[in-house]
């Protein structure tokens, strides 16, 4: 049943009709592919696991836009990107995250309320406490200790790739509990921080 939709016309005709054959063929032919690709932008491989399945949740939900004239692999891989640079510009991926704290630093200038701010700070360092173990642990050792990924594998003897890991699920984490409002601020507690600890 599914041969006919390596024709790529078929294909998107029949997600246009909301053919749920078509759109499990489209998962599956593309599904790996674009997580390598995703993989290649974040090397993180959840993020681009959720990169992924958000791209098929938005072709699904906006199916019957989609121009029967499309090259569906441009179009895939080009929102793949796309999500890609979104989730970047609202901090879910971690990469390069000290070019965002001069961002933060101006727009934290805003929060001029003191106790408002001891509020916010406690609610943080609350939701740190709340973090699992090793969790927690890596992620102080990055952002309270200055030290680098390197710096923290070979101190835990973990793989880099394992230590960006966990830093990236302490950020979810934290977003998750203190919401996207504070994230301005989340990013210059720690930046603050670990720029004081180089500094010494």
């Amino acid at each position: 049943m599914k041969r006919h939709f390596n024709d790529q016309s078929l294909l998107i005709e029949g997600l246009k009709k909301g053919n749920e054959e078509a759109y499990v063929y489209l998962v599956e032919n593309y599904h790996n592919r674009l997580c390598a690709y995703a993989n290649s932008l974040m090397r993180d491989d959840l993020l681009a696991e959720d990169i992924v399945q958000n791209v098929f949740v938005q072709i699904w939900e906006k199916r019957k836009k989609l121009n029967h004239e499309l090259s569906l692999d441009s179009y895939l891989y080009k929102s793949v990107h796309n999500k890609f640079i979104d989730e970047y510009r609202k901090g879910k991926a971690v990469m390069a995250l000290e070019k965002k704290y001069l961002t933060a630093l101006e727009l934290a200038v805003e929060e001029k309320d003191e106790v408002q701010e001891q509020k916010v700070l406690n609610v943080l360092f609350a939701a740190i406490q709340e973090l699992p173990p090793k969790c927690k642990q890596i992620f102080l050792m990055s952002k309270k200790e200055g030290l680098t990924n390197i710096e923290i594998s070979q101190c835990l003897n973990l793989s880099k790739k394992t230590v960006e890991n966990q830093i990236t699920k302490a950020f979810r984490i934290l977003r998750d509990k203190m919401g996207e409002k504070y994230e301005t601020i989340l990013m210059l507690v720690f930046g603050m921080v670990q720029r004081n600890t180089e500094s010494t």
